[in-house]
């Protein structure tokens, strides 16, 4: 018989089902995933404010449908949301000293619609202050460490929530993605992490609404758990003017049959589309990864996809976002941690010629994928260039034994294709000699939402590697 704990390491999509037919309480399931956070929270540090409702809430949702109310999309489902999101009554930080003790009044637009789906807001997770970085640890609250090894990072700068989704805290995390904010952690922590097309989930509030380079998407065990979150959350609203038309209710079927073998016939595999070098065990991993999808009428064509012309134009334009989202802070950088105050001060660097030549650029960057497009279906390629490194460590200093040029060089992987806005996913394609997750990365074309989440449902279905060992929780 399952035990109440083993309940938090079930996917998204079969506890929703088990609520639906009242196999399962909602108050046992944010039980489960509340004895999950006492036990290894202080190990693991992902979930840094509790919402002391949860349990209220699940309490609400059961009593609805015993009353006979049908169960809303995500009735029950625990979800953490990122510490720069605000969530009403639930104090939000920033990961920043100067909101520490900060409590919005009013929800974000995508908390909005997770509650409204049924989803329990069980806690705030972990992230670099103010999100910048790809490696989570603050002022306010430290370091979040990985379940598979706590002596290394969690990546960022949704760390928080990918370590609590392998470590069994929450069904659904919710985070942004600027530069692979999303992927960087999911691939290290073996979970799936979704950033779709800019405006897919619009981002509201936000001190820069026009903003084409962050988005909010989500993560989650499974790609069709991320899938069924995504159906939830997605949509246009007026509230913002970069959106996406309505996709509709049928994306987790969608996925589901592209994870059977239907969709994307023609893809392409290239181990470095960055020029910055990737680790050898990890490009071997995602090879083998990407290979198995080839037979039954679809192809995999190793190709030389050379997209390094594109990286200064992130970081000058990354410098400009830092400077639009920050107005408010720009007379208080010194009261901000080195890396944000760094990072603000590099954009208030950048000359309009600069800006003008990041644009020509990114243009460049995406005449060059449409035509890649038109020949294939779908680009996989490895997620992080590294292995995840230790916790005390900001970022890694070489790639393969190359220096890196700048200190967020290693996950240019991921922002050349934030750049881009198409959609992007990390999926686990198996694990290290060390026991660690290695993730490929699966872009798609414009609009191709279910075809990247097909494909990397695809892949768990013919490499699973589990979940990792927290001890005797689990």
């Amino acid at each position: 018989m399952e035990t109440d704990s083993q309940l938090a390491d079930r996917s998204a999509c079969e506890l929703r089902r088990q609520i639906g037919r009242r196999e399962l309480s909602p108050v046992d399931l944010v039980r489960a995933c509340l004895e999950r956070i006492e036990a290894f929270g202080g190990t693991v540090n992902a979930v840094v404010t509790l919402n002391e409702r949860a349990e209220d809430e699940a309490r609400e949702a059961e009593a609805a449908l015993t009353r006979g109310l049908p169960a809303s999309l995500l009735c029950g489902l625990p979800v953490g949301i990122k510490d720069v999101t605000p969530v009403a009554g639930l104090r939000t930080t920033y990961g920043s000293p100067l909101f520490a003790t900060h409590v919005p009044g009013d929800d974000a637009l995508v908390v909005r619609r997770l509650k409204r789906a049924g989803a329990i807001v069980l806690g705030k997770t972990n992230t670099p202050e103010f999100a910048a970085g790809a490696s989570t640890y603050n002022a306010v609250f430290g370091a979040t460490r990985n379940p598979w090894n706590p002596a290394l990072t969690a990546g960022g700068s949704s760390g928080g929530g990918a370590a609590a989704l392998a470590a069994g805290m929450v069904a659904l995390a919710e985070g942004t993605d600027l530069g692979g904010s999303l992927r960087v952690p999911a691939a290290f922590c073996g979970v799936v992490g979704f950033r779709p097309s800019a405006g897919f989930v619009p981002t509201y509030p936000s001190r820069y609404l026009w903003d084409s380079l962050q988005v909010t998407g989500g993560m989650a065990r499974t790609a069709e758990d991320v899938a069924l979150m995504m159906t939830a959350v997605a949509g246009p609203s007026a509230r913002t003017p970069i959106q996406q038309p309505e996709y509709g209710p049928g994306l987790p079927d969608a996925v589901r049959r592209i994870a059977l073998g239907a969709g994307p016939r023609r893809l392409a595999y290239c181990p470095d589309i960055a020029a910055i070098g990737v680790d050898g065990e990890v490009e071997r991993i995602c090879r083998a990864a990407a290979g198995e999808l080839a037979g039954e009428g679809v192809t995999v064509d190793e190709v030389d996809l050379d997209l390094s012309f594109a990286r200064e134009a992130f970081h000058v334009l990354r410098g400009y976002w830092m400077v639009a989202h920050h107005q408010a802070l720009l007379d208080r950088l010194d009261e901000l941690g080195e890396d944000l105050a760094d990072n603000i001060r590099a954009g208030l660097r950048q000359s309009p010629v600069r800006l003008g030549l990041a644009e020509r650029d990114r243009s460049r960057l995406w005449e060059r994928l449409g035509a890649f497009f038109e020949r294939f279906d779908a680009l996989l390629t490895p997620c992080a260039a590294v292995p995840p490194f230790p916790v005390e460590e900001r970022y890694p200093r070489t790639i393969a034994g190359r220096p890196m040029e700048t200190y967020i060089d290693w996950i240019a992987p991921t922002f050349l294709l934030s750049l881009s806005g198409l959609p992007s996913a990390s999926v686990p394609a198996g694990l290290s000699a060390a026991g660690l997750p290695v993730g490929l990365q699966i872009a798609g074309r414009a609009f191709g939402e279910a075809d990247v989440l097909g494909l990397a449902a695809r892949i768990q279905a013919r490499r699973p590697i589990g979940l990792p060992e927290l001890g005797a929780g689990r």
